[in-house]
């Protein structure tokens, strides 16, 4: 039993469709949230904290000139130039 008609359906397919495409765009436009995310995860894997939510928190909760720090120093990484 479907609880969506057929035309809902289609228009849910639609709307997740464009969805993706426009969330793409975005991320494609916007390489520091990949960097930013990377850079989370590698704290969150090193330093293993145990309130996790905290430890996000403060990670974001950084002032703002740390954050093109983080993201200069992962480009450099990633292009094989860090020292």
């Amino acid at each position: 039993m479907c609880v969506l008609t057929s035309e809902q359906q289609d228009k849910l397919r639609q709307f997740k469709i464009k969805t993706r495409i426009d969330n793409e765009r975005y991320l494609r436009s916007h390489p520091e949230v990949e960097i930013m995310i990377s850079d989370f995860l590698r704290d969150v894997l090193l330093k293993r904290p145990t309130d996790i939510r905290r430890f996000a928190a403060d990670h974001f909760g950084r002032t703002v000139p740390d954050v093109p720090d983080v993201v200069t120093d992962s480009n450099l990484e990633a292009n094989g130039e860090a020292e």
